[in-house]
């Protein structure tokens, strides 16, 4: 049996799978709200808690399970885990973005008594997921005319945060490469955008990507286009202090409902567009470009009425080598899940 997780700022999968060799779905799945924990350690410990009355998965589990055992330890034999987190991994540690987690893959090892454990960045785990992937879990963007040989993939996930990675081919086989291009300075290609990053400095000494193409980011673009357009609807503004900001003004704005709204999601698509060529020209990823994260499956609909692609091809000289790039939408929001137990299956064959 192995364990992965996708360690994210809003919410962490686990899951646990009888993995070999090719894809199979999870033997038990939950979803946390990763704030509600102190540590990966709390959530692990959870989720490996037996079921009520749920017989153990197997006689090998069975043994494991009577065996003395550090406190929570796992009731099942787990063999290998890998868990995709939401921030930069040094030497199987890594400290979270967006949650205040330290997670340190030997101390997991030790702690659940498990041969092996690794960490990847939360992209490269999609980067691996998305070589598992089934042709009708993605949509296409952009057909363009990829290369016919193997080549180069590159990966843009908006979400919590902004997530970017790499898929390049060695001549073999597919290699995933972490990346946190996502905290890269955010470079405007338009007046407004300007205007934007002149907003976004008076509250932050370094602006990234991340900072306009996320859900904060998007609610961010948001109050600029408030304050400076003075445009804002007193039923919007009860909303936004009620709910999630970004996932209503995603909705009003869809929907048509709000001026200000719609504008946002503009701007967004547009930067969106832009900085995915600026990572397609970066890795040469002629193969084709995959947007990941929760923002683009629910926002396709204006992601796909232009406005993205305008600003994707907008690269002057670049413009026709852009408009061959495929560019797909990954609608399987367990991706990153599924990548980190391919690592995890692979480990645990070695």
């Amino acid at each position: 049996m192995i364990l992965a997780g996708d360690i994210g700022g809003t919410k962490t999968n686990l899951a646990l799978f009888d993995w070999t060799t090719e894809r199979v779905e999870p033997v038990r799945e939950r979803t946390f709200v990763s704030a509600e924990y102190a540590s990966l350690e709390e959530v692990i410990t959870e989720f490996l808690k037996p079921p009520a009355k749920q017989e153990p998965i197997d006689e090998e589990e069975t043994a494991a399970s009577s065996e003395p055992a550090d406190e929570g330890a796992p009731a099942v034999a787990i063999e290998a885990a890998c868990f995709g987190v939401a921030g930069p991994v040094i030497e199987n540690r890594c400290r979270a973005t967006n949650l205040p987690w330290v997670v340190d893959g030997a101390e997991l090892a030790k702690h659940f008594r498990i041969p092996t454990v690794r960490l990847l960045n939360d992209l490269e785990a999609t980067a691996h997921g998305v070589l598992v992937l089934h042709p009708d879990e993605t949509t296409l963007l952009n057909a363009g005319a990829p290369a016919s040989a193997k080549g180069t993939l590159a990966l843009i996930a908006a979400g919590t945060g902004l997530g970017e990675g790499m898929i390049f081919w060695d001549g073999t086989r597919y290699h995933p490469m972490p990346s946190e291009g996502g905290h890269a300075s955010f470079a405007p290609t338009s007046d407004l955008e300007m205007d934007l990053l002149r907003y976004l400095r008076a509250s932050y000494l370094h602006v990234s990507y991340e900072r306009v193409l996320s859900g904060p980011g998007l609610h961010a673009i948001y109050e600029f286009l408030r304050d400076t357009k003075k445009n804002e609807p007193t039923w919007l503004a009860e909303r936004l202090k009620a709910e999630d900001p970004a996932a209503v003004i995603a909705e009003v704005g869809l929907g048509g409902q709000s001026e200000i709204c719609k504008q946002a999601l503009d701007l967004f698509a547009s930067i969106y567009g832009a900085e995915a060529a600026n990572l397609a020209l970066k890795a040469l990823a002629l193969n084709g470009v995959y947007l990941g994260g929760g923002m683009a499956p629910k926002l396709l609909k204006k992601l796909a009425d232009g406005s993205f692609l305008r600003a994707f091809t907008a690269k002057g000289r670049y413009k026709r080598l852009l408009s061959a790039i495929p560019v797909h939408v990954i609608m399987n929001q367990k991706t990153a899940l599924l990548g980190a137990a391919s690592v995890a299956a692979q480990l645990r064959e070695e």
